[in-house]
């Protein structure tokens, strides 16, 4: 696991895409010397094969870690404030479940959203209903 950390942190650096930068510029520069053969064109396949194949695991795996750290931060507000406790852990259900959710949770805003309006507007009225007794 500690390996992972390291490799993803590694790998995002700015110098490790310079040291790549590096390996194909000496890579191209090689070719006249091996006459642009096959082997020497293999040679470049080959390793940006094993490269990509091992980074497509180790940026999922960084994925993983970050998503279930935010999670874990998200739940943790959750808890603590005033919004509905029910939503901690909502990511294990299905995903019709979670769509009935986010329905909800949007009908919610809207009717939120039009009450908001309605107070708002409420308001306007009072202000000029009190600017014409204080005439």
């Amino acid at each position: 696991m500690r390996l992972c950390v390291s490799t993803s942190q590694a790998a995002g650096r700015a110098l490790t895409f310079m040291i790549a930068t590096g390996i194909v510029i000496i890579w191209s520069i090689t070719g006249p010397l091996f006459h642009y053969s096959n082997t020497w064109q293999l040679v470049i396949n080959t390793g940006t094969t094993i490269v990509t194949f091992l980074m497509v695991f180790l940026i999922q795996n960084s994925q993983n870690r970050d998503s279930a750290a935010i999670q874990v931060k998200l739940d943790e507000l959750i808890r603590v404030s005033a919004v509905h406790n029910s939503f901690v852990g909502i990511e294990h259900l299905t995903d019709h479940e979670l769509d009935e959710i986010r329905s909800n949770c949007e009908r919610r805003a809207e009717a939120e959203k039009v009450a908001d309006e309605t107070v708002k507007n409420t308001r306007k009225k009072a202000r000029r209903a009190a600017d014409l007794v204080t005439e």
